[in-house]
C-alpha cells in the first residue's frame, strides 16, 4: 500500500476557488448575448481557447480566433513576436471562450497582466452560447 504524505499548505496561498474568485473581481465578464453582439459589430474580439477535441466535438463560434491557450499570452500581446494579425493594440476589447467559463477568467486575467486592460471572458463560456442560440459551425 502507498502512503502518501499532505503538503502543509503554505501562509498566504491561495485555493484554486479563492483564486478564481479573486480574479473575476477585477472582470466585466459578459453573457453570451453581450459576447455575441460585440463579436458581431467588431467591438470585440472573440478568442476561443478550448482545446481541439472540444471544438471538434461541439463545432466553432464563427469568426472567432482560435488560440490554444498555451500560446494565448504570445499571440494577444500587441508588443509580442508572435502576436496575431488581430492583435493590434492594448485597447483592444478581447472576450476569452473556454468551455464552460472557467479557465476563459484565469486567461483573461492573465491577458490584462500584460495591458490588454479591457481583456475579459464569456461567462459559462461556449456551452452558455450554445444554449442561447448562437451560430456555431461545425
Amino acid at each position: 500500500m502507498a502512503v502518501t504524505t499532505q503538503r502543509p499548505v503554505e501562509q498566504g496561498a491561495l485555493g484554486i476557488d479563492e483564486l478564481l474568485a479573486q480574479v473575476r473581481e477585477g472582470l466585466d465578464r459578459v453573457e453570451a448575448e453581450e459576447a455575441y453582439a460585440a463579436g458581431r459589430t467588431g467591438e470585440a474580439l472573440l478568442v476561443d481557447i478550448r482545446y481541439a477535441a472540444l471544438r471538434e466535438r461541439d463545432g466553432l463560434i464563427p469568426g472567432a480566433l482560435v488560440v490554444e491557450r498555451n500560446e494565448l499570452e504570445w499571440r494577444l500581446d500587441p508588443q509580442g513576436s508572435h502576436r496575431a494579425p488581430e492583435a493590434t493594440s492594448h485597447d483592444l476589447r478581447v472576450v476569452v471562450v473556454c468551455n464552460e467559463g472557467y479557465a476563459s477568467s484565469l486567461a483573461a486575467a492573465s491577458l490584462r497582466q500584460l495591458g490588454l486592460h479591457r481583456a475579459t471572458d464569456l461567462i459559462g463560456g461556449f456551452q452558455a452560447w450554445k444554449a442561447a442560440g448562437f451560430p456555431v459551425t461545425e
